[in-house]
């Protein structure tokens, strides 16, 4: 498996995390802030069935998604999510653009986070009787203030936030604690409410089993009531683990991330159901539907209509800032899971490591995608569903093929089981709202235009992190250092001894050298030319009883002989001649060989990548081409 960087989150010897409750605040900023607009959205998908199909959604929540990602954070610790499973399971470019393309739909996931969220947050501001008057009409603008001014939290530091994320959460929380009791105190002490909405379930559907039938069809609509889980392993890097976890073997911070989901998971499912009943049963369906007063705001509505005026306006302070927040936690994860990939796959230069950078590519997309979606709650839905439910279907197959691949089986038929309803709700999904996919696909294609030209860019560099001799490559280095140390570079085919007889007297009569001169050859087997940088190591073999010879495996011959000639150069301080043959064939599909299978034209490139690399000439190792 390809070595991982940390991601710019990822926990240093001074910071030693944060306690699992408290990084459940920060993914909860995302979880918990969807009932900001989930029964809203339940409300006009499913009518009067609304609280069954939240049900429905609450089981698949508990015994789906749940053992899925307690599974993930086992597999993948370090933030990585079940990408970094899947990525594992394919190789070369085929598991690149895999990746990428998982990559574009969690960028679709929780970029729409980032830009729902504000646009709901602007929603509750802009709807609030108090403000409405002033503030009608200015949504994408107050929607880019408040992206912003998310932007800024990042770009000053992260340190802070999740403490402010805990305060958030639990004044949320607690207010959305008052609103369903009173809301349930209404439903109980008007026995009709419950009569009216039974009498409407059974004029609307025949039987239970209708009702259950209609309720999965449905339940796609409400896919975003599961939008936090894949935030939750994305933030896993900020928990707190035991005195004795190491990166490979992080137990507690594993254990704390399944304390971590469970807790969430729990919390959301009763107030999902809790919530899902009031408003259906105390708010008229027209105030549903876009423009009504409870349109994008349906427990905001319940607290103006039964608590007030004053605390339905600190009702919707808490909503804003939650929902405003509630896009950290998605930043968080990008700015933990980008840098992780494109920059090791050469598909990002070598600032998208850095945050700041990162968060000011990430704002502006955010801008963008504002606008094109007039900072709508409705119109950005599908997209976010999508991406949810993508990335959660992933998840179940991954987790599946490591449950087989561990021959555990009654986990593999259950995580089976699981993919398979994951799989149907994002196909209906996709089907009833394309424009989701689309989405993604832009998201998707960006990602990769992007990713190739930065490979492009970067296709020169010197893509070695280290080079390690071993004792005999190291014993062949110090016997030429006192005179010209003269390397030839062979594509080894049969490695008999005519081929290297051959090659040592074609390259001897090429470029006239004495016979008396030593020659070292340096061979290079590309091993997975997708890869971008590597360590080098360095074997050292005579064959034929007189042929010295170095061999070297990596995902490119150019950089590998570049990084080879520079590191013998300062072990040396000679300056290593290195002799090549011309390579026969187009120019052209000779790049195109190099950049696709680190191969092709190798001279003129070795010498590029030195150039480059070593922009003082008296110092670049010599390269001869016969």
């Amino acid at each position: 498996m390809a070595k991982q960087h940390p991601g710019p989150h990822a926990q240093s010897p001074a910071h030693k995390g944060q306690r699992w409750w408290r990084v459940m605040c920060l993914t909860g900023l995302d979880y918990f802030s969807t009932l900001g607009y989930q029964p809203g959205i339940a409300a006009l998908a499913a009518g009067a069935l609304s609280p069954v199909a939240t049900i429905v959604l609450v089981l698949v929540t508990l015994f789906g998604a749940l053992p899925v990602y307690r599974r993930v954070a086992q597999e993948s610790p370090h933030g990585e999510g079940s990408i970094a499973m899947l990525e594992r399971l394919l190789s070369f470019w085929k598991g690149k653009l895999f990746v990428l393309a998982l990559l574009g739909f969690a960028a679709t996931d929780f970029l729409i986070t980032i830009t729902l969220s504000a646009a709901d947050a602007t929603a509750h501001l802009v709807e609030n009787p108090h403000l409405s008057s002033a503030l009608g009409g200015k949504q994408v603008l107050i929607t880019l203030v408040l992206i912003a001014l998310l932007g800024g939290v990042f770009l000053k530091g992260f340190s802070e936030a999740i403490g402010l994320a805990v305060v958030l959460v639990a004044v949320y929380l607690a207010l959305n604690v008052v609103v369903v009791a009173v809301g349930l105190w209404q439903v109980l002490t008007d026995p009709g409410l419950i009569t009216d909405w039974t009498d409407a379930l059974s004029a609307e559907h025949s039987s239970p089993l209708a009702m259950i039938g209609v309720a999965l069809v449905v339940f796609p609509k409400l896919a975003l009531g599961l939008s936090g889980f894949e935030t939750g392993v994305a933030v896993m890097p900020h928990i707190e683990g035991d005195p004795d976890d190491t990166e490979e073997k992080p137990t507690g911070r594993i254990r704390g991330a399944r304390k971590l989901l469970t807790t969430a998971a729990l919390i959301m499912s009763v107030a999902l159901i809790t919530t899902s009943f009031i408003t259906t049963l105390l708010i008229p369906k027209a105030a549903f539907e876009p423009g009504g007063e409870a349109n994008g705001r349906a427990l905001a509505y319940l607290a103006h209509e039964y608590l007030g005026g004053a605390f339905g306006s600190v009702y919707d302070l808490s909503t804003i800032l939650i929902l405003w927040f509630a896009g950290a936690s998605a930043m968080a994860g990008l700015l933990n899971l980008m840098p992780r990939y494109l920059p090791r796959y050469g598909m990002a230069p070598h600032w998208a490591r850095a945050v700041r950078p990162m968060v000011l590519v990430l704002t502006a997309i955010a801008f963008l995608v504002t606008w094109i979606f007039d900072a709508s709650v409705d119109a950005q839905g599908g997209a976010y569903a999508t991406g949810v439910l993508v990335l959660i279907t992933s998840a179940a197959i991954a987790v599946t093929i490591a449950a087989h691949a561990a021959r555990q089986r009654h986990w593999t038929v259950g995580f089976a089981v699981i993919a398979a309803v994951f799989v149907y709700t994002t196909a209906a999904n996709i089907a009833e709202r394309p424009d989701g996919v689309k989405i993604g696909a832009c998201f998707i294609a960006g990602i990769i235009l992007v990713s190739v030209a930065s490979r492009l860019a970067r296709a020169f560099e010197l893509r070695v992190t280290a080079v390690t001799l071993d004792e005999v490559a190291d014993r062949f280095v110090r016997d030429t250092a006192h005179r010209t140390i003269r390397l030839i570079a062979n594509e080894p085919n049969s490695r008999d001894l005519a081929e290297y007889r051959d090659k040592a007297h074609q390259i001897r009569t090429d470029n006239a050298l004495p016979v008396e001169d030593d020659l070292v050859f340096v061979e290079v087997t590309v091993r997975d030319p997708s890869d971008f940088e590597a360590e080098l190591t360095v074997h050292g073999e005579v064959l034929h009883d007189r042929y010295r010879v170095l061999t070297l495996q990596h995902s490119s011959v150019p950089n590998a002989l570049a990084a080879l000639l520079l590191h013998v150069r300062d072990r040396t301080g000679q300056q290593p001649h290195i002799y090549f043959e011309w390579t026969e064939g187009n120019p052209f599909a000779q790049f195109l060989r190099f950049f696709l299978f680190g191969q092709g034209e190798v001279a003129p490139v070795t010498r590029e990548v030195l150039r480059e690399a070593e922009p003082d000439r008296t110092r670049r190792p010599r390269v001869h081409v016969g």
